[in-house]
């Protein structure tokens, strides 16, 4: 059994490599050719949670489970807010052939799956990036969305300025972008062509007003019923386009929480990244409509990366 460490995962799973494996993954999961369940996910005491992904990428091919917990406030001590492992099996045998890091395979799975979906839905020509968020998720959304548009104007915010500022000056000098650090939400977002809502905040950190027309966001923060990070009015004027409509109908809070407000139903989720990714929903239908990409996270994401990892 091969064992793929963090360094490892880092090395060989690059966006360059992820990117377009997140765009087969959610073709084949869209087309129904993989197999799995909606995640587990078991609360633990002081906002901590244990969750359980099962899945296979197709008959007789590989198939196994990420086990991951999610502990927020280890971003602090300077360690990943996921911990875990994907366990892979082969498809023919059955046997256990790899264990891989599951924090590193996610924070990178994540990410690529955002920038395929930029590059879906975002215009052509959209060149300003705001990141709301400050932590391992807005590091790898800023490389990963820099590989699918020319970037030349970044914004981040977060609730502590100071951590917003070392974020931008790090990452400025890491990228070579304009990345800068703002005191508001809403001055981050205003005329951003591209936003990204990369928080663990219990209520919305985004309002629907704050967005221009033509603005793509990627959801991501939220990744289980409860959380919030957009209000109803963002929800309403976005062209909503989900990595698992099953999933997001269940388990996707903004979409939840909208629903039982009686303002949208089922229908508002109008299908897969994947069925766009495969020609078969439009993506963006004119430059003013306002998308946006509700990332649940899906295991087909992970052991489609832990099987390139194998392979390579």
């Amino acid at each position: 059994m091969r064992v793929i460490g963090q360094d490892e995962v880092r090395a060989r799973l690059t966006f360059e490599v992820c990117i377009p494996i997140m765009r087969q993954a959610m073709i084949a999961f869209s087309r129904g050719e993989t197999r799995q369940l909606l995640r587990s996910i078991i609360p633990l005491d002081q906002g901590r949670m244990f969750g359980v992904m099962p899945g296979a990428l197709g008959e007789r091919a590989c198939f196994g489970a990420k086990l991951v917990s999610v502990f927020p406030e280890n971003f602090a001590l300077g360690r990943q807010s996921h911990q875990g492992v994907v366990v892979l099996f082969d498809g023919e045998s059955g046997v256990p052939i790899c264990v891989a890091h599951a924090g590193e395979i996610t924070a990178i799975r994540t990410a690529a799956a955002s920038a395929a979906a930029t590059d879906a839905l975002a215009r052509p020509e959209a060149h300003r990036l705001a990141l709301l968020g400050y932590g391992e998720q807005a590091r790898t959304h800023l490389r990963a969305i820099s590989r699918v548009r020319a970037l030349s104007d970044v914004r981040v915010w977060g609730r502590d300025f100071g951590r917003a500022q070392a974020f931008a000056a790090e990452m400025s000098v890491e990228t070579g972008l304009r990345v800068r650090a703002v005191a508001g939400a809403q001055a981050a977002v205003e005329e951003a062509d591209i936003i990204c809502t990369l928080t663990s905040s219990k209520t919305p950190v985004l309002l629907g007003a704050w967005v221009a027309p033509g603005a793509h966001l990627n959801l991501v923060g939220s990744s289980y019923a409860g959380p919030v990070e957009v209000d109803h009015d963002q929800v309403l004027r976005a062209r909503l386009i989900a990595d698992s409509r099953e999933g997001v109908l269940a388990q996707g809070a903004e979409v939840l929480a909208a629903k039982a407000a009686g303002l949208i139903d089922d229908a508002h989720v109008v299908g897969e990244i994947g069925e766009v990714f495969d020609g078969r929903l439009a993506g963006r239908q004119s430059p003013d409509q306002i998308t946006a990409y509700k990332s649940l996270g899906h295991i087909v994401q992970d052991l489609a990366s832990a099987q390139a990892l194998m392979e390579r």
